[in-house]
């Protein structure tokens, strides 16, 4: 036996070794590795002793460089910090794990620039395809991976033409239903709350909000704009402080709120001002995440099938390869759950 020096790396097992020490052919090693249903039980069972005993890693990057793609998706989101996002990610990860791919996740936090940098990398890693929800749908970058060879689908969004597979949801019909119930509850002064100038999403949200306005034969002066420079618990909080600020003959007296990160954060500004929901302020969210149904008066949100969103979006980028692949716009109709924070 050698007696490895002191200070002096650990040799790593190859392919060669571990045929050596099972006493096989080095072809037989590999398809244990990628065809293994060749192989006798026996001569697997022997092959698999060696690997364990010298603690063999497969070297994925070199079987990458042979094969010219990686086995791995990516996924860039827009909000690393919104759990909307990560729901929307594990049902990637249903998809990836069905096809033996991994999946890598990368936040953008809506900075441009930040999502190029992370596209450019991916693209550099050979990586398998790239799913991402664009600062930009209709960003010229996102066609130009596509057309070197890397496939590419849109989340949460639905670009201007077909050059990419997209997964959406019909955020327009989720705001007429959360403001048509706000209606139905006897609410004509109703506040918007979130960053519609920037986020597409949260505009077409906002135009549903103004046609339920429109149905019911209230003109768009009954929605009061907050706007807010994020989608987060505290930019929520801002805006209760900023409505509570209003005098009561016109302050409205329901919420519709982007995402129910912002929704959580008016709640606990209510509860801190003792402004009671929904007797004094109606709220509902958006997206339905985990925590509404938990928050201290159970937040009424419009739900999106999230994980549902995911898995579909990774489906349609693994089926890229196809040689009759035609790229679709899935648009998935989100439902309103209703809970106490909207019931007096």
């Amino acid at each position: 036996m050698t007696v490895q020096e002191s200070g002096a790396e650990p040799k790593t097992a190859g392919m060669k070794d571990v045929a050596a020490a099972a006493g096989v052919s080095l072809g037989t090693v590999s398809n244990v590795l990628n065809r293994p249903d060749r192989v006798s039980p026996a001569t697997r069972a022997k092959v698999e002793t060696a690997m364990a005993e010298l603690r063999f890693v497969r070297n994925e990057s070199a079987r990458q460089l042979r094969a010219g793609r990686s086995r791995v998706l990516a996924y860039v989101m827009l909000d690393g910090s919104n759990p909307f996002f990560t729901d929307v990610a594990a049902g990637m990860e249903d998809a990836a794990d069905a096809g033996d791919l991994s999946l890598f996740l990368c936040n953008s936090a809506h900075q441009p620039a930040r999502e190029a940098a992370y596209l450019g990398r991916l693209e550099q890693q050979r990586v398998q395809g790239i799913l991402i929800t664009p600062v930009d749908p209709d960003a010229p970058l996102l066609g130009e991976i596509a057309h070197r060879g890397t496939p590419v689908v849109v989340v949460d969004r639905t670009p201007g033409g077909t050059t990419h597979c997209s997964v959406a949801v019909d955020d327009v019909y989720g705001g007429e239903i959360a403001v048509r119930h706000l209606i139905e509850q006897g609410h004509d002064r109703i506040t918007f709350i979130g960053n519609h100038t920037t986020v597409g999403q949260v505009c077409d949200r906002r135009l549903g909000a103004l046609k339920a306005l429109r149905e019911a034969g209230l003109g768009p002066d009954h929605l009061v704009d907050l706007t807010t420079t994020a989608l987060t618990v505290a930019d929520g909080r801002g805006a209760g402080e900023r409505l509570a600020g209003l005098p009561a003959s016109i302050r409205p007296t329901a919420a519709f709120c982007a995402n129910d990160l912002v929704a959580l954060g008016l709640l606990q500004t209510c509860a801190n001002l003792r402004m009671r929901v929904p007797e004094d302020m109606a709220i509902v969210g958006y997206d339905d995440i985990e925590f509404a149904a938990a928050a201290a008066v159970p937040l009424t949100s419009v739900r999106q099938p999230r994980r549902r969103l995911g898995r579909t979006a990774a489906e349609l980028l693994l089926a890229e390869s196809e040689p009759d692949h035609e790229h679709r716009q899935v648009v998935f109709t989100p439902e309103l759950v209703v809970r106490a924070s909207t019931l007096r």
